[in-house]
């Protein structure tokens, strides 16, 4: 990936979890992890983690009536030339990294109490 895509992806995921902090009801913790660019940039994909795990859904349905609203507050707070086309995923990747942390942490503090 080039540098000029790093930027891009950088911008993109300090935006929009700007956007994200100032238009959610603060009920759930929604953080954006990662952002995936598609084809030459015009596609986006924002990937994001919510905290409690129960409030998945509602999130994911949230996200996905904003993605208009968080492209249009691209538009307004940034100078990109392109402005992609949002979509919106859950990151299971980071899910599945958080519970093997867990696991890894239970086996070590039960190691330490033999």
């Amino acid at each position: 990936m080039s540098l000029k895509d790093e930027k891009v992806k950088e911008i993109i995921r300090h935006e929009a979890a700007n956007f994200l902090s100032r238009e959610s009801n603060r009920t759930s913790l929604i953080t954006v992890t990662d952002i995936v660019l598609k084809d030459r940039g015009t596609r986006a994909l924002v990937l994001f983690t919510v905290i409690p795990d129960h409030a998945e859904e509602a999130a994911l349905d949230f996200l996905r009536r904003k993605r208009r609203d968080l492209r249009d507050h691209l538009k307004k707070h940034t100078k990109l030339r392109t402005i992609p086309f949002i979509d919106i995923m859950l990151d299971h990747g980071e899910r599945n990294r958080q519970k093997i942390d867990e696991l890894s942490s239970i086996d070590k503090q039960e190691e330490d109490d033999k």
